[in-house]
Formats: C-alpha cells, sequence, structure tokens
C-alpha cells in the first residue's frame, strides 16, 4: 500500500548493502521522540545520527499542545504535588477502561520524570508545571511544559540542546530503505536526499522514532474509517512508514484502531483551542443550539461526538471570566487574533450567531447551572455569564496511536511475541498507552510515549550497541 507521497519504503539484503559510513546508532525521526532519545545517548556516550525528512524539524511535536504528563518530577515536587507512577498508571488504565498495555503503563510511569529531570539538568531545558486546572482523567497536577507553553516551543527548546551537544541531525533525508540479513538484523539503512539521489547509511542499532499513519489516507481508511473524512489537523509526515516497514518485516502490529482526536478545531482558522475552555465550564452546542455530550469526558473522543452533530460542526461556548482565563495559552491568543473568537451580546445574539432557535439555546444555557445538569450528568460549578463567546469547531484527526508492538523496552516484536535483535520503536512509530479506542486517550499520552519511549529507548541501544558483533575491518 503506498504512503502519501508515493515512496514505498523497501526491505533489502543486508549483503549488498555498500556504505562506508557508520554510525552506533541510527534515529528516524527528529521530533521529541528521537530528540529525546538522541540526548539521552549523547549522555551516555554513545555517538548517534538523526535522520529528518523535513527541511527543518518540527513534526506532531510542534503541532501539539506541548504538555507533557509526568508524575515525581523536581517541578512537581517543588510546588508539593503528591503524585507517584501508580497513581498516573492508574489514571491511564482509567481513561482506557484498562486497555492499556500494562507493561508500557508502567514503563512509560516510571521513566518520564527522569527523562524530563535530566533533560533540565543536563540541557538546560525548563519545566513548568500547570497547576491551574485539572486535564480530563489526570488525578494530579503533573502536566508540563516549557515557559512557552506551545509544542513549538518545546520542539525549539529540544533542537537548541541537541545543537548544543553537537548531536548530528540531518534534515531532507527520507529514509526509504532497511537493510536486514537473514535474521532480521538490520544493518543500515537508505536515505533519498532533496536532489533524488540515495545515501546510505551502516549502523548497529535502528530506533523508528518517525510517525503514525494519519497522513496516509490509504491506510486510515482501512484502520480508522470512522475518521476517513474528517479534517486531518496532524503533521504531514505522518506518512504511515513504520506500519509499512513493520508489514514487510512481520512484525505485530498494536492498537491499531486507537487514536488521538480532537473536538475543537476552529474552523476556517484551522487552530486548536484549548480543551481547558470545556473543563474550565465551557459548553458545546450544535446547530440546534442543543449540547450533545459530556465535555469533560476527554477532548479526543470529543471528536467523535462533534463529527456526529449537523455538518460535523459545534461550537464553544463560554464567558468574560473563561475568556480571561484562555488568554494564558498562546495558541487560543494566536485563533483569537485570527477571528476565531465571536462576541455576543446575550443568549438571542448567540442564538442568530448559531443560527439556531433561541428557545432550544435558552433551555441549554439554563441546564447548565451549578449542579448537575439533567442531559449528560456534567456538574456545573457555575452558570455562564452574559456577555457570552463562541468559537466555531469541527472534528479532527490529530495522531494515530497505534503502530509497532513493542516490548518494555521499546523493542519492536515479532509475530510471535520475540524481539527484532536491533530494531527499536517509540512514539507515533509503536503502539501507546491508550488501548484501541479513541476514548483511551488520556491526555498527553502522545508526548508521553514520545519522551518516556525515546528516554528509555536510549538505554536499550547503549546495551545493544555494546553486544553489537565486532565488525571485520580489514577488507
Amino acid at each position: 500500500m503506498p504512503v502519501t507521497d508515493g515512496a514505498q519504503p523497501r526491505i533489502c539484503a543486508a549483503a549488498d548493502l555498500h556504505a562506508d559510513t557508520h554510525v552506533p546508532v541510527a534515529i528516524v525521526g527528529a521530533g521529541a521522540c528521537g530528540l529525546t532519545a538522541a540526548l539521552a545517548l549523547q549522555r551516555l556516550g554513545v555517538d548517534c545520527v538523526l535522520l529528518e525528512r523535513d527541511a527543518f524539524a518540527r513534526g506532531s511535536t510542534a503541532l501539539s499542545s506541548g504538555f507533557i504528563p509526568a508524575p515525581g518530577t523536581r517541578a512537581q515536587q517543588a510546588l508539593g504535588v503528591q503524585d507517584s507512577p501508580e497513581q498516573f498508571i492508574a489514571d491511564i488504565q482509567a481513561k482506557s477502561h484498562g486497555l492499556s498495555a500494562p507493561l508500557l503503563a508502567e514503563a512509560y510511569a516510571q521513566a518520564i520524570a527522569p527523562a524530563l529531570d535530566a533533560l533540565e539538568a543536563a540541557h538546560g531545558i525548563p519545566w513548568q508545571v500547570l497547576d491551574g486546572f485539572l486535564y480530563p482523567g489526570h488525578s494530579s497536577y503533573r502536566m508540563h511544559c516549557v515557559p512557552e507553553k506551545t509544542g513549538s516551543g518545546l520542539m525549539s527548546r529540544l533542537l537548541a540542546a541537541a545543537d548544543t551537544a553537537a548531536v548530528p541531525v540531518l534534515t531532507q533525508a527520507r529514509v526509504t530503505e532497511l537493510w536486514c540479513d537473514a535474521e532480521q538484523r538490520v544493518h543500515g539503512i537508505g536515505y533519498v536526499r532533496p536532489d533524488g539521489s540515495t545515501e546510505r547509511l551502516r549502523c548497529d542499532v535502528l530506533l523508528l522514532a518517525c510517525n503514525g499513519f494519519g497522513g496516509a489516507p490509504a491506510l486510515v481508511q482501512e484502520l480508522l474509517p470512522e475518521m476517513a473524512e474528517a479534517t486531518y489537523a496532524g503533521h504531514t509526515g505522518n506518512d504511515g512508514s513504520a506500519v509499512l516497514w513493520g508489514r514487510a518485516l512481520g512484525a505485530q502490529l498494536a492498537d491499531l484502531s486507537a487514536y488521538q482526536g480532537h473536538g475543537s478545531w476552529a474552523i476556517p482558522q484551522g487552530a486548536l483551542i484549548s480543551w481547558a475552555l470545556m473543563t474550565e465550564g465551557g459548553i458545546q452546542v450544535n446547530a440546534l443550539g442543543q449540547r450533545f455530550h459530556d465535555e469533560t469526558q476527554g477532548y479526543s473522543e470529543a471528536a467523535v461526538h462533534v463529527l456526529a452533530q449537523p455538518g460535523g460542526v459545534a461550537w464553544n461556548v463560554f464567558d468574560a471570566a473563561l475568556l480571561d482565563f484562555a488568554q494564558q495559552f498562546p495558541d487560543f491568543v494566536e485563533a483569537q487574533a485570527a477571528g476565531a473568537v465571536q462576541h455576543c451580546a446575550d443568549a438571542a445574539a448567540l442564538a442568530q450567531l448559531i443560527g439556531c432557535p433561541l428557545v432550544d439555546l435558552q433551555a441549554t444555557l439554563a441546564q447548565c447551572s451549578e449542579g448537575m445538569e439533567p442531559v449528560t450528568g456534567r456538574r456545573f460549578k457555575r452558570a455562564l455569564q452574559t456577555p457570552l463567546h463562541a468559537i466555531r469547531v469541527t472534528g479532527a484527526l490529530f495522531h494515530t496511536q497505534g503502530g509497532l508492538d513493542i516490548n518494555a523496552a521499546m523493542q519492536v516484536l515479532r509475530s510471535d511475541g520475540t524481539a527484532f535483535p536491533n530494531l527499536l520503536a517509540a512514539g507515533g512509530a509503536a503502539r501507546g498507552v491508550s488501548g484501541n479506542t479513541v476514548w483511551g486517550y488520556l491526555s498527553g499520552n502522545g508526548l508521553l510515549s514520545a519522551v518516556a519511549g525515546g528516554h528509555i529507548a536510549a538505554q536499550t541501544a547503549q546495551q545493544l550497541v555494546a553486544q553489537a558483533p565486532i565488525k571485520d575491518t580489514s577488507a
């Protein structure tokens, strides 16, 4: 099955590989996962190279909110927040109704705090804990971000750290070949350069930190048909190559029906609106002026709820207090500057904006007062006050959460459950901890698997490099 840009990944015979350049660890993808792994390898004294298909590394990380959940970091402890990996695991499993891979949930919950602390201590990446609100499903203030509070800010700081650490990042290098022997040991990779030529590189360990398949329409149609017609708000580099390589190698795939959706993609601006607006008291209404789900359950499953409404659209409705609250999020401020926020003096003006019957909208607003409302069972702290504000949104597909099956050491597994000799995967290339559904996604699961997975993969890679066969250099 072809990927979106027509480049079919190839599995080639290692005996035919001709390459003069060798690196202990090759990493495909320079997003949060690849950069975290590369920085960890640098600290461990293991040489590596990052291969990035784009001219400038951004990927899914730059399009995200940049929020990473972690229990027990120094930043969290400094605020006196009580949390633990066990509590985090319980939250992950509660959100997925026990469908998250237990080994991965435990591995990530244990590794994420050491990963963030190491990035801060060794590379100067400062972490802040968002302690003004809880994202759906989290029982503690554990969401971490850089001062910019954006995914692009996180990427900029990771790239700057890689530059300072002299970690080589080779951009405009689209990996299309894996060179393997009969035992399925990876001996090298081939990558296409801007002029169309292919260069090849030998390696002892290969880490796939590349992508999901949200940007491959054929794979989405096959594996996530419910989102085949949805707006894709993720990175175009998510072309499914990791899944295609896995299929070609006979690797086991897992949780392919899991994905991160988002029910708050502003249209026509094409901007992500923070779900914190909903958790703090905002509501979503459809073209009829009616609410249709409990907005506090999570933004991922909200995508499906919104898409099921007339025209596949909804309106985020909130008041002045919530508008002030939203100003702390740079992404919201940018969307507001682009004209996403509409202002209405009262319910009648809002009904006119939406095009819905005033009486129905008034009934909806009346139900959303202090206490539990009868439609969805959501509990409100207070009623919305006029003037009101609204943003027209749709549901979007952001990132797939399934992929190559891996063990707790990030080793890719064959269909019989055994591990490939030196092939690792993490982040978007591998299965996550959201189970196999859209509603199993706990806020931050994507960056959790990317950063924790990259940190773990580096430690595994170090061990594999030490065990790598001695090469004959006499020829």
